[in-house]
C-alpha cells in the first residue's frame, strides 16, 4: 500500500467511533457523513442558506410532527 492509501485507511478507521464527520469533496463541496448510507453534499453557499433556515426548519418540524417519521 502507498502512504496515501494507508493514511486514508487510518483516517477512516479513526472515524468509526465518531457519529458524524465532515470532509471537503473532490469538487469543493462540504460532505457530512454519518447521517445515512450516503453523505450529504452541498456547496458552501448552500450550507449557509440551509443553516440560516434552522429556526424555520425546527418550527416546520414541530408543526408537522405527526406526519414526520423517525428513523430508528
Amino acid at each position: 500500500e502507498g502512504e496515501g492509501v494507508k493514511a486514508e485507511h487510518e483516517s477512516l478507521k479513526s472515524r468509526r467511533g465518531r457519529r458524524f464527520w465532515l470532509k471537503v469533496s473532490e469538487k469543493g463541496g462540504l460532505s457530512v457523513y454519518g447521517l445515512g448510507r450516503f453523505p450529504v453534499n452541498l456547496y458552501k453557499e448552500q450550507w449557509t442558506k440551509l443553516l440560516a433556515m434552522a429556526d424555520e426548519i425546527k418550527t416546520f418540524m414541530k408543526e408537522h410532527d405527526g406526519q414526520l417519521k423517525t428513523k430508528e
